[in-house]
């Protein structure tokens, strides 16, 4: 099965400091997280506060997605985390 992410939806989660998406494998939702520092080494002048983190994910949400596919495709998990060293 392959992995698709239609839903736009991201969210920050401040007590872990990462951005929260979601995946789609057929009917099942998977949940995903790329770590404050990830963002980070996609776009190095990045703040680490929720505004400019979000707007990084967004400009960087092909790129994200792609690294998502190849870390979901690795093995199941309840959920799936992207770390500086994925990118």
């Amino acid at each position: 099965m392959s992995i698709h992410f239609p839903n736009a939806s991201r969210s920050y989660d401040a007590t872990r400091h990462l951005v929260r998406f979601w995946g789609h494998d057929s009917a099942m939702e998977r949940a995903f997280f790329i770590s404050a520092p990830a963002l980070q080494r996609i776009q190095p002048d990045v703040v680490m506060e929720e505004e400019p983190l979000l707007r990084a994910f967004d400009r960087h949400r092909a790129r994200i997605c792609q690294v998502a596919a190849q870390v979901y495709g690795r093995g199941g998990r309840s959920y799936y985390a992207l770390e500086a060293s994925d990118f």
